[in-house]
C-alpha cells in the first residue's frame, strides 16, 4: 500500500529489511551496544558483515530514543541508521522515547541528505511494545516531521509479519 503526503511517498510492505536495494538507508532496531542480536539487529549485522560492528563499536552505547548512522557495507544500501527503541514497561516514558527514535532517525537521514529510507516496526519484537500503539506513534511522529524534511522523497515501512502489515496498512489508510 502506498500514499503520498506532502511530496513524500509512504509505503508499507511485508518483507526483509536487509533486501531493500531501491532505498538509500535502512533503520536498524538496535540494541544499546549496536551489536548483532536477535530480530532486525541480527539480520542487519549478518547481512552487512563484520565491518558494520567495527564501525558501530566506538559509537556505543546509545540510550533509548537515540540514533546514529553508519555505512551499510554488504547491504544494498548506503547507510544504516541505528535506533534504540524503548523496552515496553521498563524505559519511561515509552511513547516519548519511541517518538524520539523515529525523529532522530529522520534527523540522521536528513544530515546525510538521504532521499529514501526503510523502517522496521521499532520496539515491537523482543522489546514488547504493543504493535497498534507503536504504529500510531510512528505515523504521528513521521507526519509531524515531514514539513521539516528537505531531502526525503520515499519512506517505507518494511514489516516482518502479515499481522503487522495489516495494522500498518489500516493506519496508512486513515492518514
Amino acid at each position: 500500500m502506498k500514499k503520498t503526503i506532502q511530496n513524500i511517498k509512504i509505503e508499507v510492505s511485508r518483507g526483509d529489511i536487509t533486501n531493500q536495494p531501491d532505498l538509500e538507508a535502512v533503520v536498524n532496531a538496535a540494541n544499546a551496544e549496536l551489536a548483532s542480536g536477535g530480530g532486525v539487529a541480527g539480520a542487519i549485522h549478518r547481512a552487512a558483515g563484520p565491518e558494520l560492528y567495527e564501525e558501530c563499536k566506538p559509537l556505543a552505547p546509545i540510550a533509548p530514543g537515540e540514533a546514529v548512522i553508519t555505512g551499510a557495507y554488504n547491504l544494498p544500501n548506503r547507510f544504516v541508521i541505528h535506533c534504540l527503541g524503548p523496552v515496553y514497561g521498563r524505559d519511561k516514558p515509552e511513547d516519548k522515547l519511541l517518538e524520539d527514535c523515529y525523529r532522530n532517525a529522520l534527523k540522521r537521514a536528513e544530515g546525510k541528505k538521504v532521499k529514501s529510507i526503510a523502517f522496521p516496526a521499532i520496539s515491537t519484537g523482543a522489546f514488547g511494545y504493543p504493535i497498534k500503539e507503536a504504529t500510531m506513534i510512528s505515523f504521528n511522529t513521521i507526519l509531524a516531521e515531514i514539513p521539516k524534511l528537505k531531502h526525503l522523497q520515499k519512506l517505507k515501512f518494511v514489516l516482518f509479519s502479515e499481522a503487522d502489515l495489516e495494522i500498518y496498512e489500516a493506519m496508512l489508510a486513515e492518514v
